[in-house]
C-alpha cells in the first residue's frame, strides 16, 4: 500500500502466525532482494479492551517504532477493504497510545493523531527546559530547530526553499545526534503562506521518504506554535498533499489524506 508515496508492506497477523525478526523484516523492505518499502505494519488483535486492533510499525532498518501517520492511514482502509471490520470510526492501540481512524465518504482517510507533545524528556530531547525553539550543533553549522512528538519525535526546520535544502546531509546528521536518544525523524519545511506549506522529511530508519504523515502534523504544529501558520494547513510533500488541522493547545492534530493498495500476494521466508 502506499500513502502518497510513503509505501507499506502490511500484514494480516490475526489469521495467521507472525514472528518475524530484524533481519527477515530488513530482507521485506529491500527494493533489490524483497518486496521493498518504507516501513512493515503489522494488523494485530486487540490486546485491551476498547480498541478494534494493535498496531505495529517496523522502519525498513527492521526497528519497531511507536507511530506512523501515513501507515495509519493506510491501516483504516486494509482492515476495512479485506473485511476485518465494517465499522467507519476505528479505534487502534500502537506502542505510543491508542489513535482513531475515520474513513471519509470520498476514501480518503482521517486520523487522530492526538495532541502534540513538546515537554523534552517525553519526546526525549536533551534540553535544560521546554522551549519554542532550540539550537542545535551539527557539524560546522547551528541549526534553529523546534521540537515536538506526535508519538514520535520530530525535529523541524524551517528553510527558504526545500528544493535546494541539504534534506540526506543534514537529515542524516540530525537522526543521529546524541540530544535525541532515541533517534529522531528530520523535518524541512518551507513556509509558503499562513495556509500552505512544502515539507521534506528524512525518516528515522528510513531515510527521505515522499511522504510522511506524522512529519507534516510536526510542522504544522510548530509552525501554528511559532506564529508562521494558522490551524488548517495544505501540506505539499513530494509524493502528494495532506490537509492538517490543529487548533492550538490540548487539542488533538487531525491529518486527512489519501490511502491506496497498489497489490497483494505471498511471500515465502
Amino acid at each position: 500500500m502506499q500513502g502518497m508515496g510513503n509505501d507499506f508492506v502490511v500484514i494480516d497477523a490475526i489469521s495467521q502466525s507472525i514472528a518475524l525478526d530484524a533481519a527477515q523484516l530488513r530482507r521485506i523492505a529491500d527494493r533489490h532482494f524483497g518486496v521493498g518499502c518504507d516501513q512493515i505494519l503489522l494488523v494485530e488483535s486487540p490486546q485491551q479492551p476498547q480498541v478494534d486492533f494493535t498496531y505495529r510499525i517496523f522502519n525498513a532498518d527492521g526497528g519497531e517504532v511507536e507511530q506512523c501517520g501515513n501507515g495509519a492511514r493506510c491501516f483504516a482502509r486494509f482492515v476495512r477493504d479485506r473485511g476485518m471490520t465494517t465499522k467507519s470510526e476505528i479505534s487502534v492501540a500502537t506502542a505510543s497510545g491508542i489513535i482513531h481512524l475515520h474513513l471519509e465518504d470520498d476514501g480518503q482517510v482521517t486520523v487522530n493523531m492526538g495532541a502534540p507533545v513538546f515537554a523534552p524528556a517525553r519526546i526525549p530531547f536533551v534540553a535544560e527546559a521546554e522551549a519554542g525553539a532550540y539550537t542545535l550543533a551539527v557539524a560546522d553549522e547551528t541549526l534553529d530547530i523546534s521540537v515536538v512528538s506526535m508519538g514520535n519525535p520530530h525535529a523541524v526546520l524551517r528553510v527558504e526553499d526545500v528544493d535546494a535544502a541539504s534534506v540526506v546531509q543534514l537529515g542524516a546528521q540530525i537522526e543521529s545526534h546524541p540530544r535525541f536518544p532515541q533517534r529522531v525523524n528530520a523535518g524541512f519545511m518551507q513556509v509558503l503562506d499562513r495556509q500552505h506549506i512544502r515539507l521534506r522529511v528524512f525518516e528515522r530508519g528510513s531515510g527521505e521518504t515522499l511522504a510522511c504523515g506524522s512529519g507534516a502534523c510536526a510542522a504544522a504544529v510548530v509552525g501554528r506554535q511559532r506564529g508562521w501558520l494558522d490551524d488548517k494547513v495544505s501540506v505539499m510533500l513530494p509524493g502528494g498533499e495532506l490537509q492538517i488541522h490543529w487548533p492550538g493547545g490540548e487539542a488533538p492534530v487531525m491529518m486527512t489524506g489519501p490511502a491506496v493498495s497498489v497489490f497483494e500476494g505471498e511471500l515465502n521466508l
